[in-house]
Protein backbone atom coordinates (compact mmCIF):
# COMPACT_ATOMS: atom_id res chain seq x y z
CA UNK A 1 0.00 0.00 0.00
CA UNK A 2 1.33 3.41 -0.89
CA UNK A 3 2.02 6.00 1.30
CA UNK A 4 -1.21 8.06 1.31
CA UNK A 5 0.34 11.49 2.24
CA UNK A 6 2.97 11.12 -0.77
CA UNK A 7 0.71 10.83 -3.82
CA UNK A 8 1.96 11.14 -7.60
CA UNK A 9 -0.23 11.03 -10.54
CA UNK A 10 0.38 10.57 -14.05
CA UNK A 11 -1.17 10.93 -17.58
CA UNK A 12 0.23 9.44 -19.94
CA UNK A 13 -1.54 9.92 -23.89
CA UNK A 14 0.25 7.96 -27.13
CA UNK A 15 0.32 10.49 -29.77
CA UNK A 16 -0.54 8.44 -32.68
CA UNK A 17 -3.62 9.92 -33.03
CA UNK A 18 -6.21 12.94 -31.60
CA UNK A 19 -7.50 12.60 -28.19
CA UNK A 20 -11.17 11.28 -28.06
CA UNK A 21 -14.12 11.87 -25.06
CA UNK A 22 -12.77 8.49 -23.38
CA UNK A 23 -9.22 10.05 -22.81
CA UNK A 24 -10.33 13.07 -21.95
CA UNK A 25 -12.48 11.82 -19.37
CA UNK A 26 -9.62 9.69 -18.03
CA UNK A 27 -6.89 12.34 -18.03
CA UNK A 28 -9.34 14.41 -16.26
CA UNK A 29 -10.09 11.99 -13.34
CA UNK A 30 -5.99 11.91 -13.01
CA UNK A 31 -5.71 15.37 -12.56
CA UNK A 32 -9.04 16.08 -10.47
CA UNK A 33 -7.35 12.75 -8.00
CA UNK A 34 -3.73 14.87 -7.97
CA UNK A 35 -5.29 18.13 -7.18
CA UNK A 36 -7.32 16.70 -5.00
CA UNK A 37 -4.97 15.23 -2.79
CA UNK A 38 -2.41 18.29 -2.93
CA UNK A 39 -0.57 15.68 -5.20
CA UNK A 40 1.92 15.95 -8.13
CA UNK A 41 0.67 15.01 -11.38
CA UNK A 42 3.40 13.93 -14.40
CA UNK A 43 2.76 14.36 -17.78
CA UNK A 44 4.73 11.33 -20.08
CA UNK A 45 4.29 11.00 -24.11
CA UNK A 46 4.23 7.33 -24.72
CA UNK A 47 5.72 7.35 -28.30
CA UNK A 48 7.76 4.30 -28.29
CA UNK A 49 5.91 3.31 -31.85
CA UNK A 50 7.70 5.93 -33.71
CA UNK A 51 5.96 4.74 -37.21
CA UNK A 52 2.50 5.50 -35.54
CA UNK A 53 3.37 8.50 -33.88
CA UNK A 54 3.47 11.99 -34.71
CA UNK A 55 4.41 15.29 -33.59
CA UNK A 56 1.48 16.63 -34.78
CA UNK A 57 -0.71 14.45 -32.66
CA UNK A 58 1.63 15.27 -29.88
CA UNK A 59 0.96 19.19 -30.46
CA UNK A 60 -2.63 18.40 -30.47
CA UNK A 61 -2.85 16.38 -27.01
CA UNK A 62 -1.09 19.31 -25.35
CA UNK A 63 -3.57 21.94 -26.99
CA UNK A 64 -7.02 19.57 -25.78
CA UNK A 65 -5.36 19.05 -22.48
CA UNK A 66 -4.98 23.03 -22.15
CA UNK A 67 -8.68 23.17 -23.24
CA UNK A 68 -9.75 20.82 -20.68
CA UNK A 69 -8.62 22.85 -17.70
CA UNK A 70 -5.59 20.00 -17.12
CA UNK A 71 -2.36 21.42 -16.25
CA UNK A 72 0.47 19.14 -14.53
CA UNK A 73 3.71 19.78 -12.02
CA UNK A 74 6.40 17.74 -14.16
CA UNK A 75 6.88 16.55 -17.60
CA UNK A 76 6.51 17.59 -21.40
CA UNK A 77 5.41 21.90 -21.09
CA UNK A 78 7.17 23.57 -24.44
CA UNK A 79 8.84 26.55 -23.22
CA UNK A 80 8.50 25.72 -19.90
CA UNK A 81 10.87 24.24 -16.88
CA UNK A 82 10.01 20.43 -16.91
CA UNK A 83 12.28 18.14 -18.66
CA UNK A 84 10.52 16.18 -21.20
CA UNK A 85 9.45 13.10 -20.44
CA UNK A 86 9.20 10.95 -23.75
CA UNK A 87 9.62 6.91 -23.83
CA UNK A 88 11.86 7.49 -26.98
CA UNK A 89 14.04 9.17 -25.01
CA UNK A 90 14.00 6.54 -22.36
CA UNK A 91 15.44 3.70 -24.30
CA UNK A 92 19.22 3.20 -22.79
CA UNK A 93 17.29 2.60 -19.46
CA UNK A 94 14.59 0.17 -20.87
CA UNK A 95 17.42 -1.70 -22.48
CA UNK A 96 19.28 -1.90 -18.90
CA UNK A 97 16.28 -3.55 -17.21
CA UNK A 98 15.64 -5.61 -20.00
CA UNK A 99 19.11 -6.88 -19.21
CA UNK A 100 19.09 -7.11 -15.64
CA UNK A 101 15.77 -9.38 -16.14
CA UNK A 102 17.41 -11.78 -18.73
CA UNK A 103 20.37 -12.46 -16.48
CA UNK A 104 18.05 -12.75 -13.18
CA UNK A 105 16.59 -15.54 -15.43
CA UNK A 106 13.10 -13.97 -15.14
CA UNK A 107 12.79 -13.92 -19.16
CA UNK A 108 13.50 -15.64 -22.16
CA UNK A 109 13.83 -15.06 -25.68
CA UNK A 110 11.06 -16.44 -27.81
CA UNK A 111 11.53 -17.26 -31.99
CA UNK A 112 7.99 -18.29 -32.67
CA UNK A 113 6.60 -15.53 -35.76
CA UNK A 114 2.85 -15.11 -35.52
CA UNK A 115 2.23 -17.35 -37.88
CA UNK A 116 3.63 -20.03 -35.48
CA UNK A 117 1.54 -18.94 -32.46
CA UNK A 118 -1.63 -19.27 -34.64
CA UNK A 119 -0.66 -22.34 -35.86
CA UNK A 120 0.15 -24.13 -32.07
CA UNK A 121 -3.90 -24.15 -31.01
CA UNK A 122 -3.09 -21.91 -27.89
CA UNK A 123 -5.85 -20.29 -26.43
CA UNK A 124 -6.26 -16.49 -26.21
CA UNK A 125 -5.90 -14.03 -23.27
CA UNK A 126 -8.85 -11.93 -22.65
CA UNK A 127 -7.40 -9.22 -25.09
CA UNK A 128 -6.58 -11.70 -27.70
CA UNK A 129 -2.84 -12.09 -26.40
CA UNK A 130 -1.76 -15.61 -27.41
CA UNK A 131 -1.47 -17.72 -23.84
CA UNK A 132 1.61 -19.20 -24.30
CA UNK A 133 2.26 -21.68 -21.36
CA UNK A 134 5.57 -22.98 -19.94
CA UNK A 135 6.09 -25.79 -22.36
CA UNK A 136 6.50 -23.79 -25.70
CA UNK A 137 9.45 -22.02 -23.83
CA UNK A 138 12.05 -22.93 -26.67
CA UNK A 139 15.19 -22.37 -24.43
CA UNK A 140 16.61 -20.91 -21.13
CA UNK A 141 18.90 -17.78 -20.71
CA UNK A 142 21.80 -17.53 -18.34
CA UNK A 143 24.02 -15.02 -16.61
CA UNK A 144 26.94 -14.41 -18.86
CA UNK A 145 24.70 -15.78 -22.30
CA UNK A 146 24.72 -13.41 -25.01
CA UNK A 147 21.70 -11.32 -25.23
CA UNK A 148 19.94 -12.75 -28.82
CA UNK A 149 18.39 -9.16 -29.80
CA UNK A 150 16.69 -10.80 -33.29
CA UNK A 151 14.14 -12.27 -31.19
CA UNK A 152 11.15 -11.15 -29.25
CA UNK A 153 11.55 -11.60 -24.85
CA UNK A 154 8.95 -13.25 -22.67
CA UNK A 155 8.31 -13.33 -19.03
CA UNK A 156 8.66 -16.62 -17.68
CA UNK A 157 4.65 -16.10 -16.03
CA UNK A 158 4.60 -18.62 -12.54
CA UNK A 159 1.62 -20.69 -13.43
CA UNK A 160 -0.92 -21.66 -10.82
CA UNK A 161 0.20 -17.97 -8.88
CA UNK A 162 -2.56 -16.03 -7.66
CA UNK A 163 -2.86 -12.45 -8.59
CA UNK A 164 -5.22 -10.19 -6.08
CA UNK A 165 -5.53 -6.30 -5.91
CA UNK A 166 -8.54 -3.91 -5.08
CA UNK A 167 -8.69 -1.46 -7.42
CA UNK A 168 -10.13 1.87 -6.35
CA UNK A 169 -13.31 1.95 -8.89
CA UNK A 170 -13.75 -1.85 -9.80
CA UNK A 171 -13.33 -3.25 -6.41
CA UNK A 172 -10.73 -6.50 -5.80
CA UNK A 173 -9.70 -8.25 -8.58
CA UNK A 174 -8.51 -11.89 -8.93
CA UNK A 175 -6.18 -13.44 -11.35
CA UNK A 176 -4.40 -16.47 -12.19
CA UNK A 177 -1.30 -16.35 -13.89
CA UNK A 178 -0.76 -19.38 -16.42
CA UNK A 179 -4.79 -19.70 -16.60
CA UNK A 180 -5.84 -16.21 -17.15
CA UNK A 181 -2.73 -15.02 -19.07
CA UNK A 182 0.67 -16.49 -19.95
CA UNK A 183 4.23 -15.65 -20.72
CA UNK A 184 3.70 -12.23 -22.06
CA UNK A 185 5.98 -9.68 -24.16
CA UNK A 186 8.42 -7.69 -22.41
CA UNK A 187 11.05 -6.80 -25.33
CA UNK A 188 10.23 -6.48 -28.72
CA UNK A 189 12.94 -8.15 -31.89
CA UNK A 190 12.97 -4.39 -33.03
CA UNK A 191 14.63 -2.99 -30.03
CA UNK A 192 11.74 -1.72 -27.97
CA UNK A 193 10.33 -2.18 -25.03
CA UNK A 194 6.80 -3.54 -24.70
CA UNK A 195 3.85 -1.38 -23.45
CA UNK A 196 4.38 -3.97 -20.10
CA UNK A 197 7.41 -3.02 -19.21
CA UNK A 198 7.63 0.11 -20.14
CA UNK A 199 5.32 1.71 -18.21
CA UNK A 200 6.61 -0.53 -14.86
CA UNK A 201 9.82 1.18 -15.72
CA UNK A 202 8.60 4.10 -15.92
CA UNK A 203 6.22 4.67 -13.26
CA UNK A 204 8.90 3.18 -10.70
CA UNK A 205 10.98 5.78 -11.79
CA UNK A 206 8.75 8.63 -11.54
CA UNK A 207 7.71 7.44 -8.25
CA UNK A 208 3.93 7.08 -9.33
CA UNK A 209 1.75 6.54 -6.59
CA UNK A 210 -1.62 5.84 -8.21
CA UNK A 211 -2.02 5.16 -11.75
CA UNK A 212 -6.11 5.88 -13.59
CA UNK A 213 -6.38 4.64 -16.64
CA UNK A 214 -9.16 2.57 -18.58
CA UNK A 215 -10.75 -1.01 -17.79
CA UNK A 216 -9.45 -2.42 -20.46
CA UNK A 217 -6.08 -2.60 -18.82
CA UNK A 218 -7.16 -4.19 -15.97
CA UNK A 219 -5.20 -7.46 -17.18
CA UNK A 220 -2.16 -5.42 -17.94
CA UNK A 221 -2.13 -4.73 -14.43
CA UNK A 222 -2.31 -8.32 -13.30
CA UNK A 223 0.83 -8.87 -15.59
CA UNK A 224 2.55 -5.53 -14.46
CA UNK A 225 2.14 -6.54 -10.61
CA UNK A 226 4.33 -9.54 -11.47
CA UNK A 227 7.13 -7.07 -13.16
CA UNK A 228 6.84 -5.17 -10.24
CA UNK A 229 7.43 -7.78 -7.76
CA UNK A 230 10.79 -9.09 -10.26
CA UNK A 231 11.89 -5.57 -10.06
CA UNK A 232 11.74 -5.83 -5.90
CA UNK A 233 9.19 -2.75 -6.42
CA UNK A 234 5.82 -1.88 -4.42
CA UNK A 235 3.07 -1.97 -7.14
CA UNK A 236 0.82 1.85 -7.19
CA UNK A 237 -2.67 2.06 -6.05
CA UNK A 238 -4.83 1.56 -9.58
CA UNK A 239 -8.34 3.37 -10.49
CA UNK A 240 -9.54 1.43 -14.13
CA UNK A 241 -12.56 3.97 -15.37
CA UNK A 242 -15.45 2.59 -17.43
CA UNK A 243 -14.64 2.81 -21.25
CA UNK A 244 -16.32 5.22 -23.42
CA UNK A 245 -18.84 4.02 -26.16
CA UNK A 246 -20.70 5.45 -29.36
CA UNK A 247 -23.90 5.30 -30.53
CA UNK A 248 -23.23 2.01 -32.10
CA UNK A 249 -21.69 0.39 -28.97
CA UNK A 250 -18.30 0.62 -30.05
CA UNK A 251 -15.51 1.43 -27.82
CA UNK A 252 -14.20 4.32 -28.97
CA UNK A 253 -10.68 4.93 -30.88
CA UNK A 254 -8.50 7.12 -31.94
CA UNK A 255 -9.79 6.27 -35.76
CA UNK A 256 -13.47 8.13 -34.57
CA UNK A 257 -12.38 11.74 -35.29
CA UNK A 258 -16.26 12.20 -34.74
CA UNK A 259 -15.72 12.17 -31.32
CA UNK A 260 -11.93 13.66 -31.36
CA UNK A 261 -11.69 16.34 -28.67
CA UNK A 262 -10.81 18.79 -31.02
CA UNK A 263 -13.85 17.73 -33.21
CA UNK A 264 -16.25 18.21 -30.57
CA UNK A 265 -14.47 21.37 -29.60
CA UNK A 266 -14.99 22.69 -32.79
CA UNK A 267 -18.65 21.58 -32.92
CA UNK A 268 -18.96 24.59 -30.12
CA UNK A 269 -19.38 21.87 -27.23
CA UNK A 270 -18.33 23.33 -23.98
CA UNK A 271 -15.55 21.05 -21.50
CA UNK A 272 -18.62 20.32 -19.50
CA UNK A 273 -20.09 18.97 -21.85
CA UNK A 274 -17.15 16.50 -23.53
CA UNK A 275 -16.45 15.42 -20.03
CA UNK A 276 -19.75 14.60 -19.26
CA UNK A 277 -20.54 12.77 -23.14
CA UNK A 278 -22.16 9.86 -23.18
CA UNK A 279 -24.04 8.05 -26.38
CA UNK A 280 -27.79 9.69 -26.41
CA UNK A 281 -30.19 7.14 -25.14
CA UNK A 282 -27.76 4.60 -23.85
CA UNK A 283 -26.69 3.89 -20.68
CA UNK A 284 -23.23 4.03 -19.35
CA UNK A 285 -20.77 1.21 -19.42
CA UNK A 286 -20.84 1.42 -15.82
CA UNK A 287 -24.48 1.16 -15.81
CA UNK A 288 -24.83 -1.75 -18.07
CA UNK A 289 -22.35 -4.00 -16.44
Amino acid sequence: MQNESFYRGRIAPTPSGWLHAGHAKTFFEAWRRARSKKGSLVLRMEDIDRERCRNEFEGAILEDLEWLGIDWDEGINPGGPYSPYRQSERMGYYRSIWQSLAEDGLIYPCSYSRRELSLMGLDRESDGSWKIPPSKRESAFARGDAMDEEVNWRFKVPEGLKITFEDGVQGVQHFVAGEDFGDFLVWRKTGEPSYELAVVVDDIAMEITEVVRGEDLLLSTARQILLYQALGKEPPSFRHLPLVYDEKGNRLSKSERSLAVREMRASGMTQKEVLEWQPSGQRSHSERS
